[in-house]
């Protein structure tokens, strides 16, 4: 029992470690994103996903890059494009 209750300490301690990490690697980025290793490295490759490679094999990413990254294109809602099209209708009136 004092093992486990042992272990436990030890993984929150852990846990709160990586949850304030600022660097990650393509395994936490996969695991913190959803996405498979493999789609990754191809968005690494072809440059599509922000990430630094201080030594040719290895791959860290900046967790607030990452956080951006996943946050642009948004979609607007329906309430905010008719806001604009009211906007746009008023203010173009002839």
């Amino acid at each position: 029992m004092e093992q486990l209750l042992s272990e436990i300490e030890t993984l929150k301690t852990l846990f709160k470690s990586q949850v304030n990490k600022k660097v990650l690697t393509l395994e936490e980025v996969a695991a913190y994103t959803g996405l498979s290793k493999s789609y990754l490295y191809k968005l690494t490759s072809t440059r599509g996903i922000p990430c630094y490679k201080p030594r040719a094999k290895m791959v860290y990413f900046d967790r607030d890059e990452i956080d951006q990254w996943l946050l642009q294109n948004r979609i607007k809602t329906k309430a905010e494009i008719e806001a604009e099209a009211a906007t746009y209708v008023t203010l173009n009136k002839k």
